[in-house]
């Protein structure tokens, strides 16, 4: 019986111990300097596809442990982020458990408790994931971690409301984190980034630097997947670019400004004295109310597009503009008009009114894609004209266009106090209709290869 025991003990004994799992082990060098920075506000600019989420994933469930009980509140650019950030945090919950288990084997430790937008972890800890949103900021006193801040559709509010928090001395000494891809020099991540503040630790990761230290991607293959050098040089190489998140920088718009470009006609009006222009499309953007409607009238003359009328009409009851859409329409060769939402019982009704002149427009992604890029082109060509005014300058200048994950090129109207580039969408519609027609016959078909085949035969043969 002795003699069985001690040989148990001696097997025991000759046993190699496990190896201790460190989750630190889990990280590269980048992502490890910023966990163990422990600087009160961090930045933290970073190529795409590199870890940042889950390195800050794991710096909040670090501290959770180390400051047990604490709250930290992440804020994303909408829900399905929000929601995948913190399935990252529950991956480094389980982990950390993992590790703080074999420290203490015989500790009897809590099981994180998960729900759709919160993780408790043990002591008492939350971690909260929400879409950003100004309103959900000041509802807490928390430390706050703001993923992917240049893509917030409202950066300056969530900025505003968050300083009353990390700043009151009454709440302590709560961290902030703030981390994001750049996304052009419209937004507050890059006026934080380029404020000097000496307070703040800045960590900047280009996807050089990742591939340098560490990370398995090929950077050949993927820059031979992005065809725009300007998306490469921010979107992974950290570079705050104006040209290529404005769809229409200032230079291009103010090389298409003119005095005989008009917002008002006299033909628009109920009784008119002049006669419409011969070649005139309009675009229509629907709002109700908090966008604005708005008519944008282009008259072609030779291979230029003039600006001949731009109606705004603001909070206008569904009659009214249906009664002014109806004397325009009349007058029109082709109109392309928003179908969606409210404006599709417009455009239903206008369609009998005035049959296959008038084009709904369903705005998809795949639209939007169709829709914007020959705008780009107009004004590169600057084969198109448009007043010279502060509010249609603002409003072009305000669309932005963004690369998906999937290098997907995205269109964005941010909302403002004046509207929801409602004007940019209009004159947009309003080259649509344009080069949906062959004119001089009055034949339509939709815009693509064979309408500019079209076009290009019908103009050859006009010149013979």
């Amino acid at each position: 019986m002795n003699t069985r025991l001690a040989k148990s003990k001696s097997r025991r004994s000759s046993r190699r111990p496990l190896p201790r799992f460190n989750p630190a082990s889990l990280l590269l060098p980048y992502q490890s300097h910023w966990v163990v920075d422990d600087a009160r506000i961090k930045l933290w600019l970073a190529s795409r596809q590199i870890g940042k989420s889950f390195a800050a994933a794991c710096e909040l469930v670090r501290d959770c442990h180390l400051n047990s009980p604490t709250t930290w509140l992440v804020l994303s650019a909408g829900e399905r982020q929000a929601i995948e950030f913190l399935d990252k945090v529950r991956m480094w919950a389980a982990e950390f458990a993992r590790w703080r288990k074999q420290q203490s084997p015989f500790e009897d430790l809590d099981e994180p408790s998960c729900h759709r937008h919160e993780i408790r972890l043990a002591g008492g800890s939350r971690v909260i994931a929400l879409p950003a949103n100004p309103d959900t900021v000041r509802g807490y006193s928390a430390n706050v971690l703001l993923d992917e801040f240049a893509f917030y559709e409202d950066s300056a509010a969530i900025w505003r409301a968050i300083l009353p928090t990390i700043s009151n001395p009454l709440r302590g000494s709560l961290k902030l984190r703030i981390l994001s891809t750049a996304n052009g020099k419209a937004n507050s991540f890059y006026k934080l980034w380029t404020a000097g503040s000496t307070a703040w630790a800045r960590h900047r990761t280009t996807v050089h630097d990742a591939v340098a230290a560490g990370l398995n991607m090929d950077i050949q293959g993927l820059r031979q997947n992005i065809n725009d050098p300007d998306d490469w040089a921010q979107e992974y190489e950290c570079e705050f670019l104006d040209t290529s998140t404005v769809l229409l920088p200032y230079q291009l718009i103010d090389s298409c400004e003119h005095p005989d470009a008009r917002e008002t006609s006299s033909w628009a009006q109920p009784d008119p004295s002049d006669p419409p222009p011969q070649d005139l499309y309009l675009g229509v953007d629907i709002g109700r109310k908090r966008d604005l409607t708005v008519i944008w009238g282009l008259e072609e003359v030779g291979d230029v597009l003039w600006t001949r009328l731009v109606r705004v009409m603001e909070q206008a009851p569904f009659r009214d503009q249906f009664e002014l859409l109806k004397h325009l329409c009349g007058k029109a060769a082709r109109v392309c008009i928003d179908a969606t939402g409210v404006g599709s019982m417009l455009a239903e009704e206008l369609g009998h009114e005035f049959g296959k002149c008038i084009e709904p427009c369903q705005f998809t992604a795949s639209f939007n894609q169709e829709l914007y890029p020959p705008l780009r082109r107009k004004f590169e060509e600057r084969a198109i004209r448009i007043p010279a005014t502060l509010a249609i300058r603002e409003d072009l200048h305000s669309l932005r266009r963004a690369v998906s994950e999937s290098g997907r090129v995205l269109y964005r109207a941010p909302h403002t106090d004046d509207g929801h580039c409602d004007r940019a969408t209009a004159l947009a519609l309003a080259v649509r209709a344009a080069a949906t027609v062959v004119r001089r016959d009055r034949f339509w078909i939709p815009p693509g290869p064979l309408a500019d085949l079209l076009a290009r035969r019908f103009d050859q043969y006009s010149a013979l």
